[in-house]
């Protein structure tokens, strides 16, 4: 039976005919072990101390693929680290407090960047960010491939409006449900990865623009939610990310998803740019 994941607020709500909030993990999710060892736990810290988490799709074994609202404007964070467990609490032994920091089976980053035109726009335009690693950020031992990306406007195509059924794999650390109180929320802090199969509600057009892709969330399919941020949405059943989990619509992580498009030239090219 699928359980309900969630997704960490990371910044400030913005309007854009509804509210837009940054979002953290998976609802209605499955436990995904083994599935997707490339998929990570971004760890950011603030004066040395952590802060905050994201997910994040390695895309080659040191070059992350993340959201930009996780990895900040110039200075907002002064360190990042990458769990690759898929239960980080079990992998720690079970240290519930805080985040988990240091340790077993994680690496440092050296630097990250959200994409340059990130501080031009409502976060949500161009969020899209990327995180080096000092070292191989998952074993080979661990997985033996990773992330790969789509070619330009590939999802153009897609036409849901008119019976087109696209679906997508999400994966991502969060929480598995809303609470309404910060003690709660805290609570359920699980650090665990899940995996959920939402499909496209709309592209092209009303809220989403040419940059992003709005996704289902409901008990039949899942979807992502406080926590996830950060984390991929994979075309199909497939390793390619279609949309990195970019926003949410409301507080309890129901009825869409806001995902950022990775078919669009301007970021593909910044991006295969750490990569080249």
């Amino acid at each position: 039976m699928r359980k309900k994941m969630l997704f960490v607020l990371f910044s400030v709500i913005v309007i854009l005919a509804v509210a837009v909030s940054p979002v953290g993990a998976v609802t209605d999710g499955e436990l995904d072990g083994d599935g997707h060892p490339y998929v990570v736990l971004l760890l950011m810290e603030v004066n040395g101390q952590p802060a905050f988490r994201c997910s994040g799709t390695l895309l080659s074994a040191t070059v992350l693929l993340t959201a930009g609202h996780c990895a900040g404007a110039p200075g907002e964070f002064s360190g990042m680290r990458v769990f690759w467990d898929s239960d980080v609490e079990a992998g720690r032994g079970g240290i519930t407090n805080n985040y988990p920091f240091g340790g077993l089976n994680s690496v440092e980053a050296v630097s990250w960047a959200a994409h340059p035109l990130y501080p031009t726009a409502p976060f949500f335009v161009h969020d899209v960010g990327v995180v080096v690693l000092e070292s191989p950020g998952v074993p080979v031992s661990v997985t033996s491939e990773y992330g790969t990306l789509p070619s330009v406007n590939q999802f153009d195509a897609f036409k849901p409006k008119k019976g087109q059924k696209v679906t997508f794999t999400s994966v991502g650390y969060g929480l598995q449900e809303s609470f309404p109180t910060p003690a709660s929320f805290l609570a359920s802090n699980t650090r665990t990865r899940y995996v959920a199969y939402p499909k496209l509600i709309q592209i092209n057009g009303g809220i989403v623009g040419d940059f992003s892709m709005l996704l289902s969330n409901n008990h039949h399919t899942g979807g992502t939610c406080f926590g996830d941020s950060g984390g991929p949405n994979f075309l199909g059943d497939s390793n390619l990310v279609a949309g990195i989990t970019s926003f949410g619509l409301n507080g309890n992580c129901a009825g869409t998803g806001g995902v950022f498009r990775m078919d669009r030239s301007w970021s593909l090219d910044w991006v295969n740019s750490f990569l080249d």
